[in-house]
């Protein structure tokens, strides 16, 4: 049973690690606290749930790239216009448009959970001695770590993903070199909307796919990025492990404590290392 937990909570945490390399990806180079990061993951799952009813289950593919382009329409729309403000006016803006969101998910497809089972080819259980798990899990495992593997190899090994990296670090000097600035900022802002969707979608048939659903999404994702360390790839991966891990654990043994299990592992890993297991420290926003 704890063999089968731990598993399952790994399956947790690396959809909790899709959801907070995303925002990692935007407060690093954006600077701004984006609030509204779940709101783009519950947009993720409508969006494949409605995909999926009008065209079937080959058409969910979509609905990460449809995301990310809704995050770059808001970006150039509302987001652009707190460069540089105080974090707070930042945090309260996005705060207001994952109410928004949230309202026009209500409005569009109501207030009531949508049923969405896994693919009948997932169904069923995989048993490996003593770990049990749903094919489905299996399924989101390898998705999540197949996304990941080609996110780390285009940030590594790429020209626009070394721009990416070296813009939140010191963007001035990229727009020194000529790169247009205002479009990287962009881009990145659709790539962290389309990650976030792309963890809605695999939570979709675990998850209930409600308008609450961002609420689920966006505690979780800060706690992985304040544990993990800011811009931290390495740290969002193992924070969001160890979270998933350690809410599922206190599922199994104390389960009117699991919500809490994730502050109090943050705040253990806070007070010895205030920048995260990996953080490092950035200038530009000390």
């Amino acid at each position: 049973m704890i063999v089968s937990q731990i598993a399952n909570g790994l399956v947790l945490g690396f959809v909790y690690v899709l959801i907070a390399v995303g925002l990692s990806i935007t407060f690093g180079l954006l600077g701004v606290i984006n609030f509204a990061h779940g709101a783009f993951f519950a947009l993720g799952a409508y969006f494949a749930w409605q995909l999926f009813h009008w065209f079937g289950w080959a058409a969910v593919i979509f609905a990460p790239p449809l995301v990310g382009l809704v995050g770059m329409a808001v970006e150039a729309t509302i987001v652009r216009r707190l460069y540089g403000k105080e974090p707070l006016l930042s945090l309260i803006v996005t705060f207001a448009l994952a109410l928004l969101i949230e309202a026009i998910i209500r409005f569009t497809w109501g207030a009531d959970g949508k049923p969405f089972n896994a693919p009948a080819i997932f169904s069923g259980i995989v048993e490996f001695g003593p770990l049990l798990i749903t094919k489905y899990r299996v399924a989101v495992l390898g998705a999540t770590i197949a996304t990941l593997l080609g996110l780390w190899a285009f940030l590594a090994w790429t020209p626009y993903g070394r721009i990416l990296r070296a813009g939140s670090r010191d963007p001035e000097m990229v727009e020194l070199l000529g790169i247009n600035l205002p479009r990287v900022l962009t881009a990145a802002f659709g790539l962290g909307c389309a990650l976030a969707a792309t963890a809605g979608v695999l939570a979709a048939p675990l998850w209930a796919v409600s308008p609450s659903m961002s609420a689920n999404a966006v505690m979780p994702a800060f706690v992985v990025v304040a544990i993990g360390g800011l811009g931290s790839f390495r740290g969002a991966v193992v924070a969001g492990l160890a979270v998933g891990v350690v809410i599922s654990l206190t599922i199994q043994f104390k389960p009117e404590a699991a919500a809490a299990s994730m502050y109090v592992l943050m705040f253990a890993i806070m007070l010895l290392r205030p920048r995260g297991l990996f953080g490092e420290r950035w200038e530009r926003f000390e």
